[in-house]
């Protein structure tokens, strides 16, 4: 209790007037400049791994309604599918951190940006629930290596004193890739139909050939790779051992209870926002829809991303991330009991910024507490893992939805919120930690 009464007093010192003009006054991007080229090239190719795996993921929950009428099936049967995507995510991640600790980062992010990229286009020739099914499984399993893969990459690549920034900077590339699959949803759903739409998906492997003639692979990771070579390559047995377990088992539980309120959450805001009002949704247009999706990322998602870095780099990391999640579960009911646009417009975004911007400290808690050996596949383990198993969520929402309204089912997201917060309380505090 003492620690739930302590967070909230961060939270009021956080949203003190003179605290937040101090961060808004600051330029975000600054520290770019104490980094090297090949430092901003890791940044940059983890951050387009990244928003675009967002643009190719987030395509789906925005044509859902389509999908729903043209393929006949209810809130239940949508939430599935993208259960399965998250399931496969899970799998994805561990597959990829494996392949990312063997093979290298860069390769392992080319080839789940590939995998991603070519189902996103393949989702749009689906004539069936289990086509699509199918495809939206294979591309989870790229959606789950990208992230692990990004962030390793970037952790190795930058200094302890600016770490924390450059993930919170990739991770904020994700609201990017969601505003900018609302836009184009936006421009295209109503003109050509949620085919077309997910066409566009293809976009994202054009990156890999930038990423295989720039990028660089970290010299920490080739140091070890080297080392490895004269012993045993270590495997996920070890992350349950007595010197790791601990440890992989709290961020696991961390991620786990994040990841369930922010998929079941976001992933039906879409729905919510567009369903009719006698569906338990809130009636709004394809046009009013995508601005208040776009407020949302733009305003509220993109500045939490950020802004977790730097409050991470003060309060530290553990507290910062029950700061966030704490603030998220406190403001997630007051978002469900919304009614009117400009309500939703503006706590959506306040729920955003703290509901998405924990999701920095994933990369930067995890590369923390792993060395090089196995930090790729303990990434991918304790989130993907997370989000394997989180992927009941939309599932979830949607069941509890379609019996008693989505607004009363944020209700669970909002407990989901509440429960990542106290369980950080068992994390180690990493700021200041050097990679080994």
């Amino acid at each position: 209790m003492q620690s739930v009464v302590e967070i909230l007093l961060l939270l009021l010192v956080f949203l003190d007037s003179a605290n937040l003009s101090d961060y808004l006054m600051q330029n975000p991007l600054a520290f770019l400049g104490e980094a090297s080229a090949e430092q901003r090239r890791t940044l940059l190719a983890a951050g387009l791994g990244w928003m675009l795996d967002a643009f190719d993921v987030m395509l789906y929950s925005l044509v859902v309604t389509h999908i729903m009428r043209e393929l006949h099936i209810g809130k239940q049967g949508a939430g599935l599918l993208n259960t399965l995507t998250l399931l496969a995510s899970g799998i994805g991640g561990v597959f990829f951190g494996l392949v990312a600790d063997r093979i290298g980062r860069t390769r392992a992010l080319m080839l789940s940006i590939l995998t991603y990229s070519v189902c996103s286009f393949a989702s749009g020739l689906a004539t069936s629930i289990l086509v699509l099914a199918i495809i939206r499984f294979i591309l989870g399993l790229g959606m789950g290596g990208e992230w692990n893969t990004g962030a390793t990459l970037v952790a190795e690549s930058w200094p302890s004193d600016l770490r924390a920034r450059a993930i919170a900077m990739v991770q904020s590339s994700w609201a990017i890739g969601y505003a900018l699959a609302a836009l184009i949803a936006g421009i295209m759903l109503p003109r050509v139909g949620w085919r077309y739409v997910f066409f566009v998906g293809v976009l994202p492997a054009l990156v890999t050939l930038w990423i295989r003639k720039d990028v660089a692979e970290p010299g920490i990771w080739q140091t070890a790779r080297a080392s490895q070579a004269r012993v045993s390559s270590p495997g996920f047995v070890e992350l349950f051992g007595s010197k790791y377990i601990r440890r992989t088992l709290v961020l696991l539980a961390m991620n786990l209870f994040g990841l369930f309120a922010w998929w079941g959450l976001f992933t039906w805001i879409p729905p919510y926002l567009s369903l009719p009002i006698s569906q338990g949704g809130r009636g709004f247009g394809v046009l009013s829809t995508t601005a208040l999706l776009l407020f949302l990322n733009l305003a509220g998602m993109f500045p939490g991303y950020l802004s977790f870095g730097w409050v991470a780099d003060r309060l530290g990391r553990r507290r910062s991330f029950m700061l966030y999640t704490i603030a998220a579960a406190v403001l997630v009911p007051a978002y469900a009991a919304a009614r009117s646009q400009w309500s939703l417009l503006l706590l959506g975004a306040v729920v955003a910024f703290f509901g998405t911007g924990f999701f920095s400290a994933s990369g930067v808690i995890g590369s923390e507490l792993f060395p090089t050996s196995v930090r790729a596949r303990a990434l991918g383990l304790t989130y993907n893992g997370a989000r394997a198993l989180s992927s009941v969520a939309p599932w979830t929402i949607g069941r509890f939805g379609q019996q008693h309204g989505l607004n009363s089912a944020f209700y669970l997201c909002a407990l989901a919120f509440l429960l990542a917060g106290l369980t950080a309380i068992f994390i180690p505090e990493t700021r200041g930690v050097e990679l080994a």
